[in-house]
């Protein structure tokens, strides 16, 4: 190995940051760290500095050290040369070159190292190429929390719209039941109306709620009599959205968690395979968002390879990926892979030969991400044209096409949101299924597979509302194979090359589909 260790120190040697690119003992490390300073002498420039075993090359920081450890063996210039990456690294993560900056950023600088050193050689990278690997680490999580941030506020609204529509069939109901009767509120007093209701166990309407309720339109009700009248209080937070939930539930509505896709009707459903001692899963999740009007706004692949090992004997194997996409796809294997013979042979192992995979747990040995602006790339396009009809509401038509012919979609789900408050839609034509969702207020048309051999259809309906009241579409589905080209070939054992008995399974399913 040429390269062995790389650290950010102190003046008298005290480790900060030490990443080993070869197996060394931690004493080891702390001991090769603090006999550096020993070898200082005045006066010198910073170059490097040796011993009987190792060489230190080393760049001061204002009061510390970026050093690496070498072998006196390795080439001096590209030693240098590597050194002058490492410290363009550090500015920037750590705006001063202080010990609280370097320790509170610690991660960001220990996998950018690895970013630039594998197995102990300089890998072919510049600083941009650095810092784009790195952010990759972190995009899966910013994408989930922007997608759990917008489920919340949807279910937020929904949840909002629901409580005034219950509200108003409360009120009509119990106006119903109780003309006849006057209020009778005690130290409150009467309103003196008409439609004055009976007080059922400390049941109340404001004054503002009742003149609400008076003026606008209210439809025939449809829940059942309820028990006992506990009215609920509109404007406050947290209490008031927990009260709300149990009298849906009470009620027999169908409460969805915020946490998940509120357009999400059909679960996902993989296919059942035989798993044989060795499995593997290829899964990808979709990534889609488009414009009403057309184009792609972005799209995004997100897939991973996982190994699992049932018997233990079958630790030392080695997986055949074959790679025949054209497109830029970025692929990222396991820091306990060897990348080396990923890169010449396209097989996946494990760095150290002496250490099998483990078993009786799901691997991910293999990421790759595929990311385009390019509509050309979308399986499924979708063209939702609403047109308003004068008599306030829109005659829809909204149609899908295959764009990817070589796909087989499966359980596709295409949800088209519908005016708060407004009727049933009429549907006109539909090639397919359709269903009113009264919980979300939404019109879901389900098509069971979408292939080459079917691979467009449409649906026309009209329904009360503004054209943007059918924005945004969400569309759901799963599909039997990758939408990047890649497949597993074969497994073979370290030992003798054998071939040995494996099952396979591909999931690509939509995580976020949408058209604005």
């Amino acid at each position: 190995m040429v390269l062995l260790a790389a650290a950010v120190c102190t003046k008298s040697g005290k480790a900060l940051v030490s990443r080993q690119f070869v197996e060394m003992t931690k004493s080891r490390i702390e001991g090769l760290l603090a006999a550096f300073p020993k070898l200082m002498t005045g006066g010198r420039q910073h170059t490097f500095v040796e011993t009987e075993s190792v060489r230190y090359v080393y760049q001061p920081l204002d009061r510390l050290y970026m050093l690496l450890i070498t072998t006196r063996a390795s080439n001096i210039l590209e030693d240098l040369e590597t050194l002058r990456l490492f410290s363009r690294v550090i500015p920037e993560y750590c705006r001063n070159m202080e010990e609280s900056e370097i320790l509170e950023n610690s991660f960001h600088l220990i996998f950018a190292f690895d970013e630039i050193v594998a197995l102990g050689y300089r890998e072919s990278v510049n600083l941009a190429q650095i810092r784009t690997f790195v952010e990759m680490d972190s995009h899966e999580e910013k994408v989930y929390r922007a997608v759990r941030e917008t489920q919340e506020r949807e279910a937020r609204t929904k949840m909002k719209e629901k409580a005034k529509e219950l509200q108003r069939k409360r009120y009509e109901e119990l106006k119903r039941g109780g003309k006849s009767q006057g209020y009778s509120g005690g130290n409150t007093g009467g309103f003196g109306m008409s439609g004055g209701f009976g007080g059922g166990s400390g049941g109340f309407t404001t004054p503002t709620e009742t003149i609400t309720a008076n003026t606008q339109e209210t439809r025939p009700s449809s829940i059942k009599p309820a028990g006992p009248n506990r009215a609920m209080k509109l404007g406050s937070k947290a209490k008031d959205v927990d009260s709300f939930v149990d009298q849906l539930k009470s009620e027999g509505e169908q409460v969805v968690s915020s946490s998940e896709p509120v357009s999400k009707m059909t679960p996902v459903k993989t296919p059942q395979v035989d798993v044989e001692a060795i499995h593997i899963v290829m899964s990808e999740d979709l990534i889609v968002r488009a414009g009403r009007d057309g184009g792609l706004q972005n799209m995004e692949v997100q897939g991973i390879l996982k190994l699992r090992i049932t018997d233990p004997e079958h630790g030392f194997i080695k997986v055949q990926v074959d790679n025949t996409d054209t497109r830029p796809i970025q692929l990222q294997t396991h820091p306990n892979v060897d990348r080396d013979l990923w890169r010449s042979c396209g097989q996946i192992g494990m760095k150290m030969s002496n250490k099998p995979f483990p078993h009786n747990t799901d691997v991910g040995v293999l990421k790759w991400r595929f990311q385009t602006a390019d509509d050309s790339h979308v399986p499924l396009s979708i063209n939702c044209w609403p047109q308003e009809n004068g008599a306030g509401g829109c005659d829809v038509n909204i149609e899908y096409n295959l764009e990817k012919r070589d796909m087989e979609l499966n359980e596709v789900t295409i949800t088209i949101p519908l005016a708060s408050g407004a009727p049933p839609p009429v549907i006109n034509e539909c090639e397919g299924e359709h269903e009113y969702d009264r919980t979300h207020c939404a019109l879901v048309w389900r098509i069971p597979v979408i292939d080459k051999a079917s691979p467009t259809a449409s649906m026309d309906f009209t329904a009360r509302g503004a054209p943007d009241n059918f924005f945004p579409v969400r569309v759901s589905f799963h599909s039997p194979r990758p939408y990047c080209d890649l497949k597993v070939l074969g497994v073979v054992s370290t030992s003798d090359g054998a071939p040995v008995t494996f099952s396979h399974e591909t999931q690509l399913k939509t995580n976020v589909y949408e058209i604005d």
